[in-house]
């Protein structure tokens, strides 16, 4: 039995995700597994670093998968993609792992971007891409309030309430907004996250950037504790996630 890393990238506007459904809903484990099947003539289960939601893509997806027989990497890398060619996945690196390499367990950090095209025009290229968004945002301002969610707090108020997690509470290590053009990137990084807590903290800090809050008020939503203190969630098509980093 070899075990393998999977390194992949996807568009998640097809898919209801990353985990596989019972009810024949394409998501991309799903897919995965469906070519893996076929490949190999047998069923096998994919192991992701993290969920994804719908609509979310991935520029850097990490799995795992154990194979019986024996294959070279680039043979794995080879097959899957040509089985996956109909759909909006790439598999970029495949790589033979020690048994104790575990895609979700082992990761020391996470990394996710979530893009806003800024400005008056529709979005033609970058549709279901970005979030488009028409009222000027202040970098400056954004950047301020991000600057109160940076460390080890309670994120009750940025946690969706469907959220798993045994607890609310996080360190995040960084949350940067960045812009080059009409095109605004908020960077934000850590071990892990609450479910769709970068898109809720994306929603709040658009509310800081149009001048419906000021930057200070992120500090009174952060210590609320309660989600209908902060701001919407953001939509999933300017997320994603973007490195996945191991020791």
């Amino acid at each position: 039995m070899s075990r393998f890393k999977l390194t992949l990238e996807y568009d998640g506007t097809p898919f209801s995700g990353w985990q596989r459904q019972e009810d024949g809903i394409p998501t991309v484990q799903g897919m995965l597994e469906e070519a893996f099947a076929d490949f190999l003539g047998e069923p096998t289960t994919i192991w992701g670093s993290g969920r994804t939601d719908a609509g979310v893509h991935a520029k850097e997806q990490v799995a795992h998968v154990d194979i019986e027989k024996s294959y070279a990497p680039f043979a794995i890398q080879g097959a899957l993609n040509k089985r996956l060619h109909d759909v909006p996945i790439s598999i970029l690196k495949v790589e033979e792992v020690s048994d104790d390499f575990h895609a979700r367990f082992s990761t020391t950090s996470r990394a996710y971007e979530y893009k806003i095209i800024n400005r008056r025009a529709p979005l033609a290229l970058e549709k279901n891409r970005a979030w488009w968004v028409i009222p000027p945002l202040s970098l400056e301002a954004m950047n301020e309030g991000a600057a109160y969610l940076i460390g080890h707090h309670d994120f009750t108020s940025f946690r969706d309430s469907q959220c798993q997690a045994a607890s609310p509470f996080k360190t995040l290590d960084v949350l940067k907004v960045e812009q080059k053009g009409d095109l605004i990137v908020i960077k934000a990084k850590a071990l892990s996250f609450l479910h769709r807590q970068v898109r809720n903290m994306v929603g709040t800090l658009k509310l800081v950037g149009e001048g419906v809050w000021p930057p200070e008020k992120v500090k009174e939503i952060l210590e609320a504790c309660d989600r209908r203190a902060a701001g919407p969630t953001a939509p999933p098509e300017g997320l994603y996630l973007s490195e996945i980093k191991y020791d």
